[in-house]
């Protein structure tokens, strides 16, 4: 189990110090902010979207370790799927993160956050970049909180 801890540390740890897809996309589709108010995590995501599926999607924001690799692993979890897929993706990862639930294959890379459940107030560090993409769908203007 040790093992298998210490990978899921490593790919948080990568995901932190070389986060895939942070940049702002130049024309995105969909765009909104997410805090943390918390700890002061802040997140920008940027979503291009064309006939229902995400072309690409990037992220921009400081914060922990937890969240920014939270948020680099979502933006490769989401690049090319359905918009209408997204809500139950969330919902399968929340779960994760918040309960002793089995860890669903869809989640992929995903999973390797589900240590985080033993951490309640990480949680929120975790979901935010989530959460911001919800309401990017949902073209809130002003930025979401985690609480």
């Amino acid at each position: 189990m040790n093992d298998l801890r210490d990978l899921y540390q490593e790919v948080i740890l990568d995901h932190n110090k070389r986060p895939r897809n942070f940049r702002v996309l130049p024309q995105p589709t969909h765009h909104a902010d997410g805090v943390n108010p918390l700890c002061g995590d802040r997140v920008s995501v940027f979503l291009d979207i064309e006939e229902g599926v995400i072309r690409d999607i990037s992220f921009q924001g400081a914060g922990c370790a937890i969240s920014s690799a939270s948020a680099s692993l979502m933006t490769e979890a989401l690049k090319g799927k359905p918009v209408n897929e997204i809500e139950h993706l969330f919902e399968a990862f929340h779960t994760v993160v918040t309960s002793n639930a089995e860890c669903p294959k869809g989640l992929g890379k995903l999973s390797v956050l589900a240590g985080v459940r033993d951490y309640p107030s990480r949680v929120k560090c975790a979901t935010l970049a989530w959460h911001a993409v919800r309401a990017a769908l949902e073209q809130h203007k002003q930025p979401v909180a985690t609480e």
